[in-house]
């Protein structure tokens, strides 16, 4: 696929999703999925055929992505922008990166994100670090562990304000791991196909749970999010 044919069909994928794409991102999103296209045929990062650039691969990895940015971004409760909620330099830390999406798509979207990628795989990190060294990506790490490993990590504690999970069995015992890296108002994104629930049936204090967004309406893609209130 030519960078032309790629821009092009991301440029509509993105267009039936409701977002609007800059020049400079296309260009950011086709150099990752270039990349991912190139070190998954030496390592296993992601099950879809990148090199026929199917739909779904690009629904999935960079559309689902880039609609959550927007509504991250976009005007919620009292006409008040998440952004401004989050602060000028919002951190995200994403559990279990493997080939990088969402997280890599969604600090393309918004280049102020603070990102940290946990991934407990040395080769995957290997990627993600690669990753972040030909995008130049500021302001993001890797981390080459599990999350219950980090949890000794005072500098990280109650830190983030966002926390995202993806193709990761959501259970309690996750969830009381994943709060304690959250600031109060702090929020999980959980990136759910269509087999998850619109509402998850394990949600406890400290968290309540906030909303359940549309992401990509053919894959009946959501983003549910939950929020630290104690």
């Amino acid at each position: 696929m030519t960078p032309r044919e790629f821009g092009d069909r991301l440029a509509k994928r993105a267009r039936r999703a409701g977002v609007a794409l800059e020049p400079s991102i296309v260009e950011s999103l086709a150099a990752y999925y270039q990349l991912l296209e190139v070190w998954n045929k030496k390592i296993n990062l992601t099950a879809f055929p990148l090199s026929e650039g199917q739909d779904e691969a690009f629904d999935r990895l960079l559309i689902e992505p880039l609609v959550a940015a927007k509504h991250l971004q976009s005007t919620h409760g009292h006409g008040r922008p998440h952004g401004a909620v989050l602060g000028a330099r919002p951190r995200l830390l994403d559990i279990g990166s493997g080939g990088g999406s969402p997280a890599i798509p969604m600090k393309l979207a918004i280049p102020s994100l603070v990102l940290t990628m946990v991934e407990s795989k040395t080769r995957k990190s290997a990627f993600l670090r690669e990753a972040v060294r030909q995008l130049g990506l500021a302001d993001a790490a890797v981390e080459t562990a599990r999350a219950e490993d980090l949890l000794t990590r005072s500098d990280l504690h109650e830190s983030q304000d966002l926390v995202t999970v993806r193709a990761v069995r959501v259970e309690q015992r996750l969830l009381v791991h994943l709060q304690a890296f959250l600031r109060l108002g702090g929020r999980v994104l959980l990136f759910r196909t269509v087999s998850g629930a619109d509402t998850p049936p394990l949600v406890a204090p400290p968290f309540v749970y906030e909303a359940t967004w549309t992401l990509v309406d053919s894959l009946r893609s959501r983003l549910v999010v939950l929020r630290k209130m104690l």
